[in-house]
């Protein structure tokens, strides 16, 4: 899994964060997303899918790796 985020894109909502904190922070000054992690292990792989689905912006893009 490798994840990307558009951060042009990103609201500020935070439902990344609450739901992976692990791979998902946001910014101090702006609530703007930060990527922890972008090659999560698997065990955080569903969370990750289900932060990209929640996103209000759509800003997180989750791509398969071979």
């Amino acid at each position: 899994m490798k994840i990307t985020v558009d951060e042009d894109k990103c609201c500020g909502a935070g439902s990344c964060v609450l739901t992976a904190p692990d791979v998902f922070d946001q910014r101090d000054e702006d609530g703007i997303v930060v990527l922890l992690e972008a090659r999560p292990p698997r065990e955080r792989h569903d969370a990750v899918r289900e932060a990209a689905t929640v996103c209000p912006a759509a800003a997180i893009h989750v791509g398969e790796e071979a």
